[in-house]
């Protein structure tokens, strides 16, 4: 009877324990989709934008988008890339590898979703990236004439991946165990 009840604790407070490994495919998954589509709307920057600009001069959004300065610098973006790619073409190629590399970065996430303790080094690469993120928006930004409201968007973007990343990475640490 000692031996049987013993047996019953042991599985209800296993049974209490988080699911480590449903929490990180999870983290995992957001982190591959953001990824996927950050490459994939690099791609039609051109066609983006114009569809952005068209919205924002929408009678019920371009008072917003005048005040916050948003449409000005919108329209400036837009006819950057215009003019651009219609002299230039082969310009667009570079984002084309932008886009490239965000879908190659999202592959390497499979490792860890598939393998988590194993290919832990991956998400620790993944934190890093994301805090490579501000540092070069609040460098290069300035220097490439980006106004500050776009560029702390761009960290938030490093700040946000973070965020899945580190539950990952403790929820990974928690799945090795004491040993580790």
């Amino acid at each position: 009877m000692g031996e049987s009840s013993h047996r019953c604790c042991s599985l209800s407070v296993s049974m209490q324990q988080p699911d480590y490994l449903r929490h990180i495919r999870v983290c995992l998954a957001i982190v591959i989709c953001g990824l996927v589509l950050s490459g994939v709307t690099a791609f039609p920057l051109e066609t983006e934008i114009a569809w952005l600009l068209s919205l924002l001069h929408t009678s019920w959004l371009q008072p917003a988008a005048q005040y916050t300065h948003l449409l000005p610098w919108i329209e400036r973006v837009h006819q950057g890339l215009s003019d651009t790619y219609a002299r230039y073409p082969f310009v667009a190629y570079g984002t084309d590898w932008l886009a490239f590399g965000h879908l190659v970065i999202a592959v390497a996430f499979v490792g860890p979703y598939v393998d988590p303790v194993r290919n832990k080094w991956v998400v620790t690469f993944g934190l890093i990236a994301c805090a490579g993120v501000l540092p070069l928006a609040l460098i290069a930004g300035p220097i490439r004439g980006i106004p500050i409201g776009w560029r702390l968007i761009d960290c938030s973007f490093g700040v946000l991946g973070a965020i899945p990343l580190v539950i990952c990475r403790r929820a990974i640490s928690a799945l090795e165990g004491p040993a580790a």
